[in-house]
C-alpha cells in the first residue's frame, strides 16, 4: 500500500492544497524529502500567486491531479545545503522559480534551456523521480536540488521581488531571444495584469518605447504614470487601433484570455515580431495573410532557464524592478483566487506565508 502524502518523506510540512475543481484550497499535512548531497533547503517567507495556479487549482488545462499546493514565485532562506552544494549556504536569499528539476543531459539542459527539457520536472503538479506527487510554495519549506535554485539578490525586496520567478523571467526571456532589446524599438504590450505590468518595467530598463494595449480604459493612467509606459491603446477602440495599424516593432502578448490575434497582428511593422506567453484554455485562430503579406512572425516563450532566471533577477535588482503587489496572508487565498479570476489585482497577490501559515 502507498504511504500517505504526509509519510511519503522524512520532513513534516505544512502548505494549502486544492483537493477537486472546485479549487478551494484548505490546510494540508504532507512530506518534503530529506537534504540530499545536491539539495538546498529552503524555509518559505512569500510566495506570488501566478495565474498558472488559479488554471491548475480549477484544473482549466485538464492535467490538474489532486491533492495540489501551487506555488511557484518563491523567495525564502536556505536552512540547510548538502555536502556538494557549492552556490549557497545556510542563511542566504534564495528563490525558487517554476521548475525544481530536469533530465540534465538532452540538448535542452545543455544550453541552459531546463524549461524545455522534455522531463522537467515543474514545482508543482508534477512528479518526483522516486514517483511522488511534488508540492509548490504555498507551503513553509521545500527542498530543492541546487541546480534549480537562484541567488535572491539582497537589494531587491523578497515579498514585490517573488513574481519575478515566474512573470519576470517569462517576459524577460522572449525579449532577449527574439531581440526584443534595441534601444527606441517600440515594442506592445497586451493585457496589463501580473505578467503585463512587469513587462513594462523590464523594457522601460532596454530603453524601449512601451505601448501598453489593454481592453481596459482605466488602466491608462497607471500604465503611463505608475509604470512608465510611453502609450495607451485601447484595444476596444477601433478608431484608436486603426491610428495605431503598421506603428510597433514587436508585441508581447500576455493575455491569458482567448483573444483574435488579428488585430494585434495590424499594429506590427513589416517584419515584426507577435510573442505570446499567455495560456489561454482553448486554441486561439491563426489569420495567415497579414504573416505572409507582412514577413511577420508569431512565436511563443515559456519561462526560461536558470542561468537566463538568475540574469534576469540581476538585471531587475540593477535597476530596482519589482513587482506591485499585494500582500496577503495563506488564510485570504481563496479569495484572492477569486479575485484574480476576475482580474481585480494589482498587479500580483503575494502570500505572506512565514507569517500567516501556522500549524
Amino acid at each position: 500500500m502507498s504511504k500517505s502524502s504526509e509519510e511519503e518523506h522524512p520532513q513534516k510540512a505544512l502548505g494549502w492544497a486544492a483537493r477537486d475543481s472546485s479549487g478551494t484550497l484548505s490546510p494540508f499535512h504532507f512530506s518534503r524529502r530529506e537534504n540530499g548531497d545536491d539539495d538546498v533547503t529552503v524555509k518559505i517567507l512569500y510566495c506570488g500567486v501566478c495565474h498558472s495556479d488559479l488554471h491548475t487549482v480549477r484544473n482549466d488545462w485538464g492535467f490538474t491531479r489532486y491533492p495540489v499546493v501551487p506555488g511557484h514565485e518563491i523567495v525564502g532562506v536556505a536552512t540547510k545545503v548538502g555536502n556538494n552544494v557549492t552556490k549557497f549556504k545556510a542563511g542566504d536569499r534564495v528563490g525558487v522559480g517554476v521548475m525544481v528539476g530536469s533530465c540534465k543531459t538532452c540538448e535542452c539542459c545543455q544550453q541552459d534551456l531546463e524549461n524545455y527539457c522534455p522531463r522537467v520536472i515543474f514545482t508543482y503538479n508534477s512528479h518526483n523521480p522516486d514517483g511522488t506527487i511534488n508540492y509548490g510554495g504555498y507551503s513553509d519549506m521545500i527542498v530543492v536540488d541546487q541546480r534549480y535554485v537562484v541567488r535572491f539578490p539582497d537589494n531587491l525586496p523578497m515579498d514585490a521581488g517573488a513574481p519575478l520567478l515566474c512573470a519576470g523571467i517569462t517576459v524577460y526571456s522572449p525579449m532577449k531571444y527574439y531581440g526584443m532589446t534595441d534601444a527606441g524599438k517600440h515594442l506592445g504590450i497586451a493585457g496589463l495584469g501580473g505578467l503585463g505590468h512587469v513587462a513594462v518595467k523590464i523594457a522601460k530598463a532596454f530603453g524601449l518605447k512601451v505601448t501598453v494595449i489593454s481592453s481596459s480604459p482605466s488602466k491608462e493612467s497607471e500604465a503611463i504614470n505608475r509604470l512608465g509606459a510611453d502609450s495607451f491603446l485601447v484595444s476596444s477602440d477601433p478608431s484608436k487601433m486603426k491610428s495605431a495599424i503598421g506603428t510597433m516593432d514587436y508585441i508581447i502578448d500576455t493575455v491569458s484570455a482567448v483573444h483574435p490575434l488579428l488585430p494585434l497582428l495590424t499594429l506590427l511593422k513589416v517584419n515584426g515580431k507577435l510573442v505570446t506567453v499567455g495560456l489561454p484554455n482553448k486554441s486561439l485562430e491563426l489569420p495567415i495573410f497579414p504573416l505572409v503579406l507582412g514577413r511577420k512572425l508569431i512565436g511563443g516563450s515559456d519561462a526560461g532557464g536558470m542561468k537566463e532566471t538568475q540574469e534576469m533577477l540581476d538585471f531587475c535588482a540593477k535597476h530596482n524592478i519589482s513587482a506591485d503587489i499585494e500582500l496577503i496572508r495563506m488564510d485570504d487565498i481563496n479569495t484572492a483566487m477569486e479575485r484574480l479570476a476576475k482580474s481585480d489585482v494589482r498587479y500580483r497577490f503575494v502570500i505572506d506565508v512565514a507569517n500567516s501559515l501556522s500549524q
